[in-house]
């Protein structure tokens, strides 16, 4: 009898060392969930010089089945659960986060598109944010930026997925030239951001709502409005304090958006699945590179290029780097074997420009469409000075204009193209012209004029700079698609008269009298300066 209570014993403690084992690996499996890589082995059998030999059990087929059944869940394959699991922000629900989430719900054609565009870029937002163990929320905040649209310019001037502000870009490391705006590269600005966010809850003590707002208005406002609130002896919270109306609604947004991700069958929404993998890699150029051949090389579409390379400005990547490309998984290979086999000299075509007497870099760079920087770079040259009968190695792009449809460049061409109704004016910049000046003068607003011509209302223009001006007919000074509108500066002579003026330069007293402030009872004095906005091609004869 003694001996059966003692083989009882012993298959209890087989069967507990197994459920150790196994729970090990369970471990193992679930930290490799998120990353993609395959668990490791547990580290005991891996030290372990000498493994014991197995040990066969008639019942450990059926308790391995006990043990794995319902413990061992398969990996994540859509990002959406993925975010799910590692949602952080505090669970709330109060009438301004059910406006917007109302709002969402009553329009799935827009998180129908704002899907598909974060599905080229979300899972790698996400796994950077989860190597700084951040709340997966964060993964959502481009779409209250930007709608995941790294081409996003708002009318304060901020660019790219995360909008940027310049001055808060180059403050974080952005660089923003003529061929390169790192506010608009997914990986730059995703680290910027990220960056700024956790110096933002560290600022704030960890409270990552005050932190989102003030990535949104400045932590200066933040700060401004807790200091009010303590004088009055109010809370400090987010939800207390009187913040601009943008940021007041800009928190309650991301964690609407957090609640229809998290829960979308309570609310009825259907969320278009994200896999759950890479979707690009990295790329080292080691050298400016055309991206017309960069495509080429990578088997791919040139516009799909730029869509993954957004911070590209002109038809190349920047003679001062980053020096690498974001290519989608499936071309990667080919591009990085490709790239491999040619030269940098290679990568970039190249042509000689004799310079003739009056020229200057600048009048070069202007024609080849690159910059003086790249022309000393590439020509050795210490200084601006050049001489007559000399050449240049000019980089030049492989093809026309028209193929790098995403260039700055052409996407302001479409955007100028666009028809907004009315009669369509080219205004050319000239001196002492300002935005605010010019929707005064053709009565528009001056974001409207602005966002007709890709700027910010606070952007400066550039004498010779082109507009596109639609007006209501009879509101402009043209009156065809095709006219050139220029302001002019009039000397008022002995004897004229507001209708004298306007009809020799076949414009309106009304308009004379609103381009200068002037009154109906307005009497002109000779020597007095008019500015007038024409259309010199209605001047024939004048």
């Amino acid at each position: 009898m003694p001996s059966r209570p003692l083989s009882i014993l012993t298959l209890v403690t087989i069967l507990l060392s197994a459920c150790a084992s196994h729970q090990a690996q369970l471990t193992l499996f679930s930290q490799a969930v998120d990353t993609g890589e395959a668990p490791a082995a547990p580290e005991s059998a891996s030290s372990s010089p000498n493994p014991p030999a197995p040990t066969h059990l008639a019942a450990a087929q059926p308790v391995q089945g006990i043990l794995v059944s319902g413990l061992v869940s398969p990996r994540p394959t859509d990002l959406w659960q993925q975010l799910r699991t590692h949602f952080a922000l505090p669970d709330q629900d109060n009438k301004r986060i059910r406006t917007h989430r109302n709002w969402y719900i009553r329009h799935p054609e827009y998180l129908r598109r704002v899907t598909q565009r974060a599905e080229r870029y979300a899972w790698y937002i996400h796994q950077e944010i989860r190597k700084r163990d951040m709340p997966a929320e964060i993964a959502l905040l481009p779409i209250v930026e930007s709608a995941y649209d790294p081409f996003a310019y708002s009318h304060g001037r901020a660019a790219g997925l995360w909008q940027f502000i310049p001055a808060t870009g180059k403050r974080f490391g952005l660089q923003q030239n003529w061929w390169y705006d790192g506010r608009r590269d997914v990986v730059d600005s995703t680290a910027a951001a990220l960056d700024y966010l956790d110096y933002l809850q560290q600022r704030f003590k960890g409270d990552w709502l005050l932190a989102l707002a003030a990535y949104n208005s400045g932590e200066g406002t933040v700060l401004k409005a807790q200091r009010r609130n303590r004088r009055k002896g109010k809370q400090t919270g987010f939800w207390d304090l009187d913040l601009p109306r943008e940021t007041r609604e800009y928190v309650p947004k991301l964690i609407a958006l957090k609640q229809l991700v998290d829960t979308p069958g309570k609310y009825d929404v259907e969320l278009a699945p994200i896999a759950a993998r890479p979707r690009f890699e990295i790329v080292s150029t080691q050298a400016q590179i055309d991206l017309a051949i960069a495509a080429d090389l990578a088997d791919m579409p040139l516009e799909l290029l730029y869509r993954f390379n957004p911070g590209f400005n002109q038809w190349a990547t920047a003679p001062e780097g980053p020096h690498r490309l974001v290519i989608p998984s499936e071309h990667a290979e080919t591009f990085r074997q490709a790239i491999a086999d040619l030269p940098p000299e290679a990568r970039v075509r190249w042509t000689r420009h004799k310079i003739v007497s009056g020229e200057t870099l600048g009048h070069i760079a202007k024609r080849y469409q690159t910059t003086v920087a790249a022309l000393k770079q590439s020509n050795n040259l210490n200084n601006s000075s050049i001489r007559a009968g000399r050449y240049l190695l000019i980089p030049v792009a492989s093809k026309g204009k028209e193929s790098y449809t995403l260039s700055a460049q052409q996407r302001l061409n479409r955007k100028k193209s666009i028809d907004r109704g009315g009669q369509r004016t080219e205004h050319v910049v000239s001196n002492g012209d300002t935005l605010w000046e010019l929707s005064k003068s053709y009565r528009v607003s001056v974001r409207r004029l602005a966002s007709w011509n890709g700027m910010a209302p606070g952007d400066t223009l550039r004498v010779g700079q082109k507009l596109v001006v639609w007006t209501d007919s009879g509101s402009s000074p043209s009156a065809h698609p095709g006219a050139q509108v220029r302001p002019v500066h009039y000397t008022v002579r002995r004897g004229d008269s507001l209708s004298r003026i306007a009809s020799r330069f076949r414009v309106t007293v009304s308009q004379v009298r609103k381009w200068n402030g002037l009154t109906a009872g307005h009497y002109l004095q000779p020597g007095q300066r008019l500015k007038l906005y024409v259309d010199v091609t209605k001047q024939a004869g004048v």
